[in-house]
């Protein structure tokens, strides 16, 4: 059965920092994309990072330079390292992921299958 559960979500001062988290389950042994997406009040979700199984990522411009994404194949877990924080960034944070079938890893929402419930980021100037 597929399950994605985030945590890690919390409030933090303009600058700070947060470590989320994507515990995955139904996807061991697969070779999956896997994403971290964001829907910030009154916006639509936009996409912020992607990972294959190789580890090939992919970021949104926004993100520059201040967001990580990364897997734990073992723990089967999905890490998403923010630092550096603006107001701008605060959203409900989405892991999903979805079967690679090939031709890439995109931050495409239409083209995941799973996701998880969200956890909330809030970033205060």
């Amino acid at each position: 059965q597929v399950q994605l559960v985030e945590s890690g979500g919390g409030s933090v001062q303009s600058g700070g920092s947060l470590r989320l988290s994507c515990s995955v389950s139904g996807y061991s042994h697969v070779s999956a994309c896997m994403a971290w997406f964001r829907r910030a009040p009154g916006k639509e979700r936009e996409g912020v990072a992607t990972i294959d199984n190789e580890g090939t990522t992919r970021y949104a411009d926004f993100v520059k330079g201040r967001f990580t994404i990364s897997r734990d194949v073992d723990k089967n877990t999905l890490y998403l390292e923010m630092n550096n924080l603006e107001p701008e960034d605060t959203a409900v944070y989405y892991c999903a992921a979805r079967i690679d079938r090939g031709g890439g890893c995109w931050l495409l929402d239409h083209q995941y299958t799973d996701w998880g419930q969200g956890t909330q980021v809030t970033v205060s100037s």
